[in-house]
């Protein structure tokens, strides 16, 4: 048995409350190493003559990776607290696993040898939005999602999809216009909506903002904004805004004072700045985003710039009763700002959301005192490189799920927010070469998988573009210019979405098998007593699929068509054209 690859932890992913009964327990082993694992377990202060009383139970493998199995459990101690180890059995040898060691035996004359979950505290248990399983974001870049307002526009403002985007050209979009389409996404079946930046700033994606506490002039004004909020809420429509606390814009005031008066200035400790006079060429002498002069560092340490911030945070929660804050570039922020930053916002509304942009692993930035979930980057690029870039076979692909879905605990994959493309990236129908079978067979995983799905918007009517600017064009409204089968094909995946729970965010998600001969993927979803079967065929060659054997006999409906038929023992297969899928319940 290979020890240097086990591993457990208390109180983090791999030993957790997962609400005010249960603890989730993992343990990881060597891949293929052994072939059970048992939990031991008991309350530690139940003894008899001199030995603590253990029981225990078989432990489920939940997944492998390229070098790891993981075994997992749920447990429900009867006085919330918890003492344990495991029991790992290999072909040749049994080893107990334990917070002192391995050992050949139960050492139960010591309960100090075990690991410890000391007590389920109701405060300690990872809690996100009740609403969030539900719901399904759409992206709006609000510079080109709609122009209802005419008056409002900037200055050269260009006619509506007249010209490429690029960094400095406008074309009007406006609040107005979001408001005149609201019936287009509750038809689509769209419950929450996510705002890249509306603050007064320089440019079209208001990244560089000059002042948080006001909308920026050509999408409306605060009223106009309050309205919007309030026709989304009649919808049941979600509004999450996007809140940059990273850096400011080059012309925020504080900011310009500094230019202004130098080390004199009030404000120069609101930001990094490294010496005086400040430079901006050929590199700024301050801390920016990247290496961008007229995007400048905030000090978020600094008690004045905290106190404005969290004001900010709690301003639009307050008054304007908005749903949701995106935190951009929130892995450059100190994290007791973002511990402060949920305190406030959580005392206002708990069922705020609150997501980080982060691209890397983030289990830092959730243990349920920062963020409830962040853009789940890593899985959007294993559904790239499986479905849209054939540079992963069917194993690979499970395997960077897995590692994925084994990085976090069970409450935060449930609050997860997954996207296929976004503002920052080239729009998924170019990343798939424009190939719509490759697309809507992306849907099916994405609108099925847990977590909470967000759609970028257009490209669900077969919008394309490169990366940034290219991929903030002006959204289609001409119908003769959209896909309307795809756009019915993601309908349809969000009515069964909504109408199963085991479809969507509820539902317990399991690999089946990952076939690298025919590259094929199949799984399953679920909630109580309903299953949900998936298979996908991402290649250009039909595939036959076997179905599990203990659906014998019962009676299989293909949610997706509708079709009906019985699972006899001549018939326990599905047959998948190219790129074809097939969704299943019995």
């Amino acid at each position: 048995m290979f020890k240097e690859a086990i591993y457990h932890r208390p109180k983090d992913n791999y030993a957790y409350a997962y609400d005010e009964q249960t603890i989730h327990i993992r343990v990881r082993t060597k891949r293929d190493d052994i072939q059970s694992a048992d939990l031991i377990y008991g309350d530690p202060y139940e003894w008899k003559d001199g030995k603590w009383i253990s029981a225990s139970t078989p432990m489920k493998k939940t997944g492998s990776t390229a070098l790891f199995d993981y075994w997992s459990i749920a447990i429900e101690p009867k006085f919330k607290r918890l003492r344990y180890g495991f029991e790992l059995k290999s072909e040749t040898d049994t080893l107990i696993y334990a917070e002192r060691g391995f050992f050949s035996s139960i050492p139960n004359d010591d309960v100090g040898n075990f690991f410890c979950f000391p007590f389920i505290h109701a405060d300690d248990v990872f809690k996100a939005p009740s609403w969030i399983k539900d719901t399904i974001w759409y992206q709006i870049f609000p510079e080109r999602f709609a122009n209802g307002d005419s008056t409002l526009n900037p200055e050269n403002t260009l006619p509506w999809g007249s010209a490429n985007p690029t960094p400095t050209n406008f074309f009007g979009g406006d609040f107005s216009g979001v408001i005149q389409n609201l019936d287009y996404l509750v038809k689509f079946g769209i419950s929450g909506i996510y705002f890249t930046p509306i603050f007064k700033a320089h440019s079209n994606h208001k990244y560089d903002t000059i002042d948080y506490m006001e909308i920026d002039p050509q999408f409306g004004t605060k009223e106009t904004f309050k309205e919007l909020v309030e026709e989304c809420h009649k919808h049941g429509i979600k509004v999450m805004l996007d809140a940059v606390f990273n850096h400011s814009g080059y012309f925020f005031e504080k900011f310009q004072d500094v230019l202004e008066n130098g080390e004199k200035s009030a404000y120069k400790e609101w930001f990094h700045i490294h010496e005086f006079p400040i430079i901006t060429e050929p590199l700024p002498n301050y801390d920016t985003f990247a290496f961008t002069p007229y995007m400048p560092k905030l000090n978020t340490a600094h008690p004045d710039v905290k106190e404005y911030l969290l004001e900010v945070g709690r301003y639009w929660v307050r008054e304007f009763n908005i749903d949701g804050w995106r935190l951009d570039v929130a892995n450059e922020v100190d994290h007791n700002f973002w511990r402060e930053f949920r305190t406030e916002i959580k005392t206002l509304n708990p069922e705020v959301y609150i997501l980080g942009e982060i691209w890397h692993d983030a289990l830092p930035w959730l243990q349920g005192d920062q963020f409830d979930a962040v853009m789940s980057y890593p899985v959007t690029n294993a559904l790239l490189s499986y479905f849209a870039n054939d540079s992963i076979k069917a194993s690979e692909f499970m395997k960077q799920i897995t590692e994925s879905l084994h990085s976090y605990s069970m409450n935060v994959n449930e609050a997860a927010f997954h996207l296929l493309d976004s503002h920052d990236t080239p729009r998924i129908l170019t990343t798939c070469n424009g190939d719509k079978n490759k697309l809507k067979l992306l849907y099916v995983f994405h609108l099925s998988f847990i977590g909470s799905p967000c759609i970028y918007y257009g490209d669900e009517i077969g919008m394309d573009g490169g990366m940034d600017p290219d991929c903030r064009k002006c959204m289609i409204w001409d119908t003769k210019e959209q896909d309307h089968a795809l756009f019915t094909h993601i309908q349809t995946l969000i009515l069964l979405r909504k109408q199963h729970k085991a479809f969507g965010g509820h539902g317990t998600f399991q690999f089946i098998e990952a076939n690298d001969e025919h590259n094929y993927i199949s799984y399953t979803k679920t909630y109580e007593d309903e299953t949900i079967f998936f298979v996908l065929n991402p290649t250009n060659s039909e595939v036959t699929v076997s179905l599990p054997l203990h659906v014998t006999g019962k009676k299989i409906i293909n949610i997706y068509t509708n079709e009906e038929f019985s699972a006899e023992a001549s018939v326990l297969q599905v047959t998948l054209p190219p790129y074809g899928f097939s969704i299943l319940k019995w």
